[in-house]
């Protein structure tokens, strides 16, 4: 079996989408991660469903998969990073995350994308953890059911810090139909397993995987070779399982670099492949 890999265009935010989708497709890579952001895809453009055309027919000629994700920092509120979330207090700014989540469910559609990533947020002081996990199921569930009527996949990401930040804290939700989206490099931040463990214990729960370099203890996202991972480990338990998605590789620090980044990632992890 082999392994299928792509890179996130969070990493390459210096390069219009064209043009980053062109350097992934020349290095050799199987798909994208694409994170949809002002520059990259923005899904309040008006000419927003033309874009994701475009975007499909680009990546249908270079032969690329797709995973949507949805980190973009301020895209939602230029003054506060990542916010409104599935957590906050206001009603309205929950809503505009159901509305940006779904639009992004969209784009997985219109490109036959295999995910669509996403995550809890951050309770604000004066959130009590009951609001908190209530507000949580609401509104995961909601987007569970748009993604089921739309016939695409969506994966909640466990993120250090957030209100889901662990695969504990993910397997207790219990959302039926709703997969996870599994940051191997987050495992080493949190200490919660073993990456490769991770990888075994949740495969028949795998929407998408992420893999990059990462520290123990330090949620840094690093290329491959100066943090304390294990590549070669993970994606033999990756190919153990038979997983067949994309393996996504998120650098969102190296956009400064992305002409050498893109293609030495690749190489990294074919010289570690079993």
């Amino acid at each position: 079996m082999t392994l299928r890999f792509a890179f996130n265009t969070n990493g390459a935010a210096n390069h219009r989408l064209d043009d980053a989708l062109t350097l992934i497709a020349e290095a050799g890579y199987d798909g994208v991660a694409l994170t949809l952001d002002i520059h990259h895809l923005d899904p309040y453009d008006p000419d927003f469903l033309l874009n994701t055309r475009h975007v499909a027919a680009r990546l249908r000629a270079l032969n690329l998969g797709c995973v949507v994700e949805t980190g973009a920092r301020f895209l939602l509120d230029p003054r506060a990073k990542h916010e409104p979330t599935l957590l906050s207090a206001d009603a309205d700014g929950r809503a505009r995350r159901v509305d940006f989540l779904t639009r992004a469910l969209t784009v997985v559609a219109e490109t036959g994308g295999e995910a669509m990533s996403f995550w809890a947020g951050v309770p604000k002081p004066g959130v009590t953890a009951e609001q908190a996990g209530g507000w949580l199921l609401e509104g995961v569930t909601e987007i569970v059911k748009r993604a089921e009527v739309m016939g695409v996949v969506a994966a909640l990401e466990p993120e250090p810090g957030m209100l889901i930040e662990t695969l504990d804290d993910w397997r207790a939700l219990g959302i039926p139909g709703l997969t996870l989206a599994l940051d191997t490099g987050h495992c080493l931040v949190t200490g919660e397993r073993d990456p490769a463990a991770a990888v075994r214990e949740f495969a028949g729960d795998l929407g998408t995987v992420t893999i990059e370099d990462m520290k123990r203890g330090a949620h840094i996202h690093l290329p491959f070779g100066e943090g304390d991972m294990d590549v070669p480990a993970v994606l033999s338990a990756l190919t153990e399982i038979g997983f067949q998605k994309l393996i996504c590789v998120e650098l969102s620090r190296e956009s400064h670099r992305a002409d050498t980044m893109i293609p030495d990632s690749l190489a990294a992890l074919r010289a570690a492949l079993p």
